[in-house]
C-alpha cells in the first residue's frame, strides 16, 4: 500500500469518526432539552402550586394528568415514528414539549393547569419514542453500547435544571419567564442539531400498525421496564420522606438520600457503556438487579445516614442502565420497527413509573416505609431473575 493510499485510509476513517461524533451529540442535545425542560417544571411545582392556591391532594390529582397524556397517546407515538421516520416527529415533537411547558406557567386555574399538563404529557412521549428510536439508530451505527450516555445526559439536565430553578426563585422570577427562557434555549438547540439525524432505512419498507400484538420478547421486556421503573419513581418521590422518617435525618440532610441516588445514577449512565460491552447486556443487568435489591436492604436493615446514603449509591448505579438497555434490546425486534417495539415496551415499563409511588404509600401506610423499600428490593431481584430467562439477550 502506498503512502497517498494510507493517508487517505486515514483521512476516510477520521472523517467516519467525525460524522458518526457529531451524530451522537445531536442526539445526547435532544435528550439534555429534553430533561432542562421537565426538570424546569418540577422546580417550579411549589411556586405554580401556592399562585394557584391549590392543596396538596388537589395538586396530586393534578399531577396525574402528565402520565394520562403520556400513556394515551403510546401507540400514536410509535406508529407516527414508525411511518414516518423519528427524524421527522423530532423536528416538531420537541419544540411542542418546549412550548407546551410554557402553557404551564400560563395556567390561572387548575382546569387549565391539568389540560396544559394533559399536553405536555402528550407531546413529551410524541418526543420520548422519537428520540428513544433515534439514539438506537446512532447505536447501531456504533455496534457498541451507547444508549446509557444518552439517558446520562437527560439526568446531567435534571442536576441542570435543578439548579437554574432555584437560581430563578432565588431571584424571584416568575415561571412564565424561566420557562419562554428555557424553551427559546432548548427549541433554538435543537432545531441547530436536527440536520445531523439520522433516517432510519426501514421505514418505508414495513407496514406499520397502530396496535401491534406484542410478542413474548417485548412483554418480557415491557414487565422488566416495569420493575425498573417502579424503583426509579420510588426513589424519586420517596428517599427524601425516608431519610426523614426511617432515617431521622434533619435540615439539608434529608436531600442527602436522594442527592446520593442522582449522583450515582448519572455516573452510571456514563460509564455504564463500557461495563456493557466488557461484560455483555444480561449480565450487566442481572447485576444491577442485584445492586438494587442489596442497596436497599442495606438502607431497610441498617437505617442510618452513612449506611443508608451507601444503600442509596448501589440502587442509583443498579438503576443507571437498566432502562437504557431495555430501551435498546428494542432495537434488536426482526418483526417489529424499533418506535413501535418502544411504544410497546414503554406502555408496560410506564405503568411502574405511575403506579410504583401510589403503592409505596398505600404499604407504608398499612405497615411502614421500610417495608415499602423492601418490596423494591424484591422488584430487584425480579429484574436479574426475568433476564436470565431471556434467552435473546446476551
Amino acid at each position: 500500500m502506498t503512502i497517498a493510499s494510507q493517508q487517505l485510509d486515514r483521512g476516510l476513517a477520521t472523517n467516519i469518526e467525525s460524522t458518526r461524533s457529531r451524530i451522537r451529540w445531536a442526539v445526547s442535545a435532544f435528550y439534555f432539552f429534553q430533561g432542562l425542560c421537565f426538570a424546569s417544571w418540577a422546580s417550579r411545582i411549589p411556586d405554580i402550586k401556592t399562585a394557584l392556591q391549590l392543596s396538596d391532594g388537589a395538586m396530586g390529582s393534578i399531577l396525574f394528568a402528565l402520565p394520562a397524556g403520556q400513556m394515551l397517546t403510546m401507540p400514536f407515538s410509535g406508529y407516527l415514528a414508525g411511518k414516518y421516520g423519528s427524524k421527522k416527529i423530532m423536528y416538531f415533537g420537541p419544540p411542542l414539549y418546549a412550548l407546551a411547558m410554557i402553557a404551564l406557567a400560563l395556567a390561572t386555574s387548575p382546569f387549565q393547569l391539568a389540560l396544559a399538563l394533559f399536553f405536555f404529557g402528550i407531546s413529551g412521549n410524541l418526543s420520548n419514542i422519537s428520540i428513544n428510536t433515534q439514539a438506537i439508530t446512532a447505536e447501531k451505527m456504533y455496534r457498541r453500547p451507547i444508549m446509557a450516555s444518552f439517558h446520562g445526559s437527560w439526568s446531567l439536565a435534571g442536576f441542570a435544571g435543578a439548579l437554574i430553578g432555584l437560581l430563578m426563585g432565588v431571584l424571584q422570577v416568575s415561571p412564565l419567564f424561566h420557562f419562554i427562557l428555557v424553551a427559546a434555549i432548548s427549541i433554538g438547540a435543537t432545531l441547530l442539531n436536527s440536520k445531523y439525524l439520522l433516517e432510519e432505512v426501514s421505514v418505508r419498507q414495513e407496514k406499520t400498525k397502530l396496535f401491534p400484538k406484542p410478542d413474548r420478547f417485548i412483554l418480557s421486556l415491557g414487565v422488566i421496564g416495569f420493575f425498573a421503573m417502579s424503583c426509579e419513581g420510588a426513589m424519586f418521590d420517596w428517599s427524601g420522606v425516608y431519610f426523614k422518617d426511617i432515617v431521622g435525618a434533619t435540615g439539608g440532610w434529608v436531600t442527602l438520600g436522594y442527592a446520593s441516588f442522582m449522583v450515582m445514577m448519572t455516573t452510571g449512565r456514563f460509564i455504564g457503556n463500557k461495563l456493557t460491552a466488557q461484560f455483555g447486556k444480561k449480565k450487566m443487568m442481572q447485576i444491577n438487579g442485584v445492586m438494587i435489591a442489596v442497596g436497599l436492604l442495606i438502607a431497610v436493615i441498617f437505617p442510618y445516614i452513612p449506611t443508608a446514603v451507601f444503600g442509596f449509591l448501589l440502587v442509583g448505579f443498579g438503576i443507571s442502565t437498566n432502562i437504557p438497555t431495555v430501551f435498546s434490546l428494542a432495537g434488536t425486534h426482526k418483526n417489529m420497527s424499533a418506535s413501535t417495539a418502544l411504544a410497546s415496551i414503554s406502555s408496560i415499563s410506564y405503568l411502574g413509573f405511575l403506579l410504583g409511588p401510589p403503592m409505596i404509600g398505600y404499604v407504608s401506610e398499612v405497615f411502614n416505609l421500610r417495608i415499602s423499600y423492601l418490596l423494591i428490593a424484591v422488584f430487584g431481584l425480579m429484574i436479574s431473575l426475568l433476564v436470565s430467562r431471556i434467552k435473546a439477550i446476551r
